[in-house]
């Protein structure tokens, strides 16, 4: 089969390898499609693990099944990420705080034509599509979840001022999903495409992102990792407001101290996503609650994933790649 091995953000090489043979409990998915992250082009974070063959935002059709619970033709979405759901971690509601959530991946990625999925993958992982949700649509649930969680963990409530940084893909999921929550919506990004993206996805005010930022929210979501847009979330953060770092820059942070002190700030971030998450966020999009479809702007095939990930990384006029192995 192949798949697609990073070696760095321009260096992608496709190779041949065996499909992987399952055994007990596993399921063998081959890949309908599969999202290029964010995370995958931060290159000073994956290129520690390089080489490796990435992409966890898949759907695909069980060809092949050892397990009881699921049979070949059924349509999934599965999750690379599954917690032990025993750990303190877990029992306390922290999910994505498990060590064996951090472990776990499918083999051997999703940027291949097949995957194995491990028995605990299947057991935690694994979510059949609803008729009417596309692969493509299934390969926004783990952003999506992702973006579920961080308002879950910040508690947007109605009447609330958001001020969302960065209009990518994951500032527009979040936008999405404060506008349902019924708060006010400010965006910001550098690129006019995406405050022009931002606008249509539903935020009530748009500003470009080198300008100064006259506005106090109530809560403020970084979702870009431009060291300046941190900057920005402590400028425009109202008293007692919470800062969500969604994404992050690739150095450290120096605090506000006297303001974080004075004025009460919270300051969180959020990783990943926990199995709640990941249900809410499959609800969502099959109730056609939040758009998903329309963040996908490129479709790929496999053998062009250099060129996607040129596309991420220069983050123009785009929101979402997909590859279709």
């Amino acid at each position: 089969m192949l798949v697609a091995k990073y070696y760095n953000n321009s260096d992608i090489r496709l190779e041949e390898m065996p499909v992987p043979k399952i055994g007990p409990g596993e399921i063998l998915v081959k890949v309908a499609a599969s999202g290029i992250c964010g995370t995958d082009a931060m290159e000073w974070y994956r290129i520690k693990k390089a080489p490796r063959i990435l992409g966890h935002e898949i759907a695909g059709e069980i060809i092949e099944s050892q397990s009881r619970r699921y049979k070949a033709g059924q349509r999934v979405f599965v999750s690379h990420h599954v917690p032990c759901n025993t750990c303190k971690y877990c029992l306390a509601g922290n999910h994505t705080a498990c060590p064996t959530l951090h472990q776990g991946n499918y083999d051997p990625g999703g940027y291949s034509e097949f995957i194995r999925v491990p028995k605990i993958n299947v057991d935690h992982g694994v979510y059949v599509l609803p008729r009417g949700v596309t692969y493509d649509e299934g390969t926004m649930i783990e952003p999506l979840a992702c973006a579920v969680r961080g308002l879950r963990l910040i508690d947007v409530r109605e009447g609330q001022t958001v001020l969302i940084l960065g209009s990518g893909v994951s500032g527009i999921l979040n936008i999405q999903l404060s506008k349902l929550k019924g708060a006010r919506v400010v965006a910001t990004d550098i690129n006019p495409y995406r405050l022009n993206k931002a606008k249509e996805f539903g935020a009530d005010e748009v500003i470009s992102a080198d300008k100064k930022l006259d506005i106090l929210a109530d809560k403020v979501i970084v979702c870009t990792g431009a060291f300046k847009a941190v900057e920005q979330a402590f400028q425009c953060i109202d008293k007692k407001g919470t800062v969500l770092l969604f994404a992050i820059p690739d150095k450290d942070i120096p605090l506000p101290i006297p303001d974080f002190w004075r004025n009460e700030l919270t300051v969180t971030s959020s990783y990943g996503a926990a199995p709640a998450d990941l249900k809410e966020a499959l609800r969502l999009i099959a109730d056609q609650k939040v758009n998903v479809k329309d963040t996908i702007t490129h479709k790929l095939p496999l053998s062009k994933i250099q060129e996607g990930f040129n596309v991420v990384v220069e983050a123009k006029e785009s929101l979402k790649v997909v590859l279709v192995p």
